[in-house]
C-alpha cells in the first residue's frame, strides 16, 4: 500500500492505523461498527471486513466443535489459542499500518470493500 495509513485520516476522526486495529478489538462487533461508520478509508474498511469474516467464521467452527464430544472439545481449545494469537497479530499489523491479508479471507474482505 503506497499511502501510509498511520498518516491517513479515517472518517471516524481517528488515524487509519488506529481505526484498523480497533476493528479487531471485539471481533465481529467492532468489525461491523467500523465497517458501517467508515466512509473513506479502504484500509479501515478492509480490516473491519477481515475482522468480521475471520471471527464470525471462528465462532461458527467453535460452536460446531462444541457438539463433538471430547475430540471436538480438545480441537476447540487449540483453535481458541490459535484465534487469540491471530487476533493479536492482526491488531498489531493493522496498528503498524500494514494491510496484512489472511489467505482466502483477505481476498474475500478485499472483494467486499471494492
Amino acid at each position: 500500500m503506497n499511502t501510509t495509513p498511520s498518516t491517513e485520516k479515517s472518517s471516524t476522526g481517528l488515524d487509519a492505523n488506529i481505526a484498523g486495529a480497533l476493528s479487531y478489538v471485539l471481533g465481529p462487533i467492532t468489525g461491523i461498527l467500523f465497517f458501517v461508520l467508515e466512509k473513506e478509508s479502504k484500509f479501515v474498511k478492509f480490516h473491519a471486513m477481515q475482522s468480521i469474516i475471520t471471527f464470525l467464521g471462528l465462532f461458527v467452527v467453535s460452536v460446531v466443535l462444541g457438539f463433538i464430544p471430547i475430540l471436538g472439545w480438545i480441537v476447540a481449545i487449540f483453535l481458541q489459542l490459535a484465534a487469540l494469537i491471530l487476533w493479536l497479530v492482526l491488531m498489531f499489523k493493522a496498528f503498524q499500518g500494514e494491510k496484512f491479508k489472511l489467505p482466502v479471507i483477505g481476498d474475500m474482505a478485499e472483494k467486499q470493500v471494492g
